[in-house]
């Protein structure tokens, strides 16, 4: 951690509800015959760390270019911070800080000077706080870039994008090519920023670093946005594992009818093998809400070797890229956490950021 502290950009934990930092409507980017994102609609609220998932080529950079007016889209619109980058894209930019997945520097220029450089460029700029960045991620900036390796130049790309002040920051990758201590420094950095009240978008292939950090989750896939998650809502979802006794092979029709009428909404049941095994097949239930007031019906099952897992972003990931998204609805208000508690766990959230 940096250990300096700055005056915030905004409260925005505490305010009523505002109007989406970045909306987009339709959003789509066609090259000839070949459609980089089609249709795409999102919002992002003023405070999220919102992360973006998808493989090379789902659309990410696209997306994120085309917000930033680099990229003029073929259908659709967005405003971000108040503007619509298709008409003013220059002011969209003067509110956003932006680090590229493939950041080129001056090479011949020493880290203390580029950073000086991009501080008099960006109308937000702040020398001091690059170079305190700087230090916080153990960068010799005495350095020529030239003669930086690509992890040192993601550093000194790192200064220059978390000093300015703008209440968005758009970060494409930003633990690339950095060892896992200076990633988690990466990460407290990008936490702190948040808490200072600037918004966060996050694109990255390291799930582990979107569930850590992320409190809304975006799945593009080919082009399209294929899912948006809360990440309050992934917390409170479970995955079990075990093998049910039945004389005949149980088909998912028949598992679903197994699940009593008040729990349909927060329960999905499939059976993971056609195959019994001394008498027993594989089955696999997917759940949505407080897993110990689901706990006694799940007993009921008279399973053998029960596992239970949280259901992670691996799953969630997985599933969006195989096509196979099958996961319950939202669980009913009946088996979610007491308000009471929901709203400490929030707290606890909210205070390690």
């Amino acid at each position: 951690m940096s250990g300096v502290v700055e005056t915030p950009v905004s409260n925005t934990q505490d305010r009523p509800a505002e109007d989406p930092i970045v909306l987009c409507r339709g959003l789509s980017k066609s090259y000839g015959e070949f459609r980089a994102l089609i249709d795409c609609t999102l919002e992002v609220r003023p405070g999220d760390i919102f992360g973006l998932l998808g493989p090379n080529g789902a659309g990410k950079t696209t997306l994120i270019r085309s917000l930033l007016g680099f990229l003029r889209t073929t259908a659709g619109r967005a405003v971000v911070c108040g503007h619509d980058p298709a008409e003013d894209s220059v002011e969209v930019r003067r509110n956003v800080a932006y680090l590229p997945g493939d950041a080129r520097l001056p090479r011949h220029l020493r880290g203390h000077g580029v950073l000086r450089f991009f501080s008099q460029l960006h109308p937000r700029g702040n020398l001091q706080r690059s170079l305190e960045l700087a230090d916080a991620l153990e960068l010799d900036t005495s350095r020529r870039v030239g003669m930086m390796s690509t992890g040192m130049r993601q550093k000194l790309a790192l200064a220059i994008v978390l000093a300015p002040s703008t209440p968005l920051m758009i970060l494409d990758e930003p633990t690339a090519n950095l060892d896992p201590t200076v990633r988690a420094t990466v990460l407290d950095l990008v936490r702190e920023a948040n808490a200072q009240g600037r918004t966060v978008i996050l694109s990255s292939h390291v799930l582990s670093e979107i569930e850590e950090t992320c409190n809304r989750v975006a799945f593009l896939r080919r082009g399209v946005l294929a899912h948006q998650l809360e990440m309050d809502d992934l917390f409170q979802r479970h995955r079990v594992w075990g093998e049910l006794r039945d004389q005949h092979r149980p088909d998912d029709g028949t598992l679903s009818a197994m699940v009593p009428e008040e729990l349909r909404q927060a329960v999905e049941v499939h059976s993971v093998s056609t195959t019994a095994r001394n008498g027993v097949y594989p089955i696999r239930i997917d759940i949505a809400g407080d897993l110990a007031k689901l706990l006694p019906w799940i007993t009921s099952l008279q399973l053998q070797r029960i596992r239970i897992e949280p259901l992670g972003l691996r799953a969630v990931y997985d599933s969006v890229h195989r096509d196979t998204l099958r996961f319950p609805r939202e669980a009913p208000e009946s088996l979610m956490h007491p308000t009471a508690s929901g709203s400490q766990d929030s707290a606890a959230r909210e205070a390690s950021v």
